[in-house]
C-alpha cells in the first residue's frame, strides 16, 4: 500500500485567472433590505460582499491619506470621486481570492456606472434590485435602532430623495439593457430571499450544478508512485451549498522520482 501525499495547489487554472469576475450590482433604497439578503447570498451562493460605504468608512478609519481625503470631502458635502471608490473596490476584489461579488450601494449614479464600467472593463452579470415602498423603508429605518446618524426622519427623506433622483436612472438604464431582476423587498426576509434564490439559480448556480473550483490537489493511489490530480467543487443543492473533491481529469500522473 502507498502511502497519501497530498499537494495543495492554488491558482494553478491559468485560463482562469485570465477571466473577468463575475459582478452583480445590489440596488435598492434605503431600507430595503439589501444588507440582510446579502449576507444570505453570501452564505448559499458563495459570493462575496462589498459594501462601498463600508470601504470608504474603512479607508477613512485607517488614517491613510487617501482616508483623510475622503473625510474631508464628505465633511465639505462633497461626492467622492468615482475612481475613489472603484480603486477601493478594485483593491477588495484582488485581496478576496473570490471570483463572485456581490457590489452594494454602487453605482449610486450615473457617473458612478459610467465610470465602472470603463476603469475595470467589467459589465454586471445583472442588477439585484430590492423594490420597496418609501412608506416601508421609512418605518423600518425609524425602528431599526442600529444607533446611525442619519436614522431620522428628516434625514431619511432626504435619502430617499436623493435615491429617487441619483439610483433609479442607473436601473433603469439597466433595465433597457435585461439586467434588472427586480425583488418584492416589501416581503418577509424569507419570503424576500426565496425570490432571490430564483435569481441566482436561474443563472449559473442550477441545482446540482458543480462550478469550477480554483483548489487542487495531488493525491497518491493505492499503488506507490501513481497519483491522480482532484479538485473540490461547490455544489448547490436546494439553495444550499457543499463541498466535495471529485476527480478532475481522467488520468494518472506517473511519478517515478517521488520521494
Amino acid at each position: 500500500m502507498g502511502s497519501v501525499k497530498e499537494i495543495t495547489i492554488e491558482d494553478v487554472n491559468v485560463s482562469s485567472a485570465n477571466q473577468q469576475p463575475k459582478v452583480v450590482f445590489v440596488l435598492g433604497g434605503p431600507g430595503s433590505g439589501k444588507g440582510t439578503q446579502c449576507a444570505n447570498i453570501v452564505e448559499h451562493f458563495g459570493y462575496t460582499h462589498l459594501s462601498a460605504g463600508d470601504l470608504l468608512r474603512a479607508e477613512i478609519k485607517s488614517g491613510s491619506e487617501n482616508g483623510t481625503m475622503i473625510q474631508n470631502m464628505i465633511k465639505e458635502g462633497k461626492i467622492v470621486p468615482s475612481e475613489v471608490t472603484i480603486k477601493l473596490l478594485q483593491k477588495a476584489m484582488q485581496e478576496s481570492g473570490n471570483d463572485k461579488f456581490l457590489i452594494d450601494g454602487f453605482p449610486r449614479n450615473e457617473e458612478n456606472r459610467a465610470a465602472f464600467e470603463a476603469v475595470t472593463k467589467i459589465t454586471p452579470e445583472f442588477v439585484l434590485f430590492f423594490d420597496c415602498s418609501e412608506e416601508e423603508m421609512e418605518k423600518r429605518l425609524l425602528g431599526r435602532n442600529q444607533g446611525r446618524e442619519d436614522d431620522n426622519i428628516e434625514t431619511i427623506r432626504k435619502r430617499f430623495k436623493v435615491y429617487l433622483e441619483s439610483s433609479l436612472p442607473v436601473i433603469e438604464y439597466y433595465n433597457s439593457k435585461g439586467k434588472v431582476r427586480k425583488i418584492d423587498a416589501a416581503k418577509p426576509i424569507d419570503e424576500v430571499f426565496e425570490a432571490v434564490k430564483v435569481v441566482f439559480t436561474s443563472k449559473d448556480e442550477k441545482v446540482g450544478m458543480c462550478r469550477l473550483p480554483r483548489l487542487f490537489f495531488i493525491s497518491s493511489c493505492f499503488i506507490p508512485g501513481i497519483f491522480v490530480l482532484r479538485r473540490r467543487c461547490s455544489c448547490t443543492v436546494d439553495g444550499v451549498a457543499s463541498h466535495l473533491w471529485v476527480d478532475a481529469f481522467p488520468f494518472l500522473i506517473l511519478m517515478n522520482t517521488w520521494n
